[in-house]
């Protein structure tokens, strides 16, 4: 298998959401699963600047350390680059957010196979975004058990 997976922020807080919605509970369960197929693996993540900046602010100390930990289990880094900058601004005329085309700009950039997340926002842009293959945590289930 060996897939590179970029997982985004809001991907990595999923289970520290409301798990009494059972979407959330599901992605969670799925998410889960990826980071232990990552722990074994099967699927090489993917890291970059901006989630570590993202994961800085993050206003839970509890929170923050458990996302941090896996950045030393992480098979790339990605640092910010005039290329990755370039695009970002080109996925913002998409309407898509500025850290968000952050994200997905890092992504590409090393080749991911596939950008892990759970916001619809993101996903509905799918379609816009060549080159990578955006899924839910959920979805991304099927490619790994192909």
């Amino acid at each position: 298998m060996n897939f590179k997976v970029y997982l985004d922020n809001c991907c990595f807080n999923r289970p520290f959401d409301d798990q009494n919605q059972i979407r959330i509970r599901i992605e969670t369960e799925a998410k889960l699963y990826i980071q232990r197929e990552i722990e074994k693996g099967a699927l090489k993540l993917v890291w970059s600047y901006i989630l570590d900046y993202e994961n800085s602010a993050n206003p839970y100390e509890i929170r923050q350390t458990s996302i941090s930990k896996w950045k030393q289990k992480a098979s790339f880094f990605v640092t910010e680059d005039k290329d990755i900058l370039k695009e970002a601004n080109r996925l913002t005329n998409y309407e898509i957010k500025a850290k968000d085309a952050l994200h997905i700009a890092c992504a590409k950039y090393v080749n991911s196979d596939y950008f892990i997340t759970t916001d619809d926002k993101i996903l509905n842009k799918s379609d816009q975004i060549d080159g990578l293959t955006l899924l839910n945590p959920v979805d991304m289930l099927d490619e790994i058990e192909e």
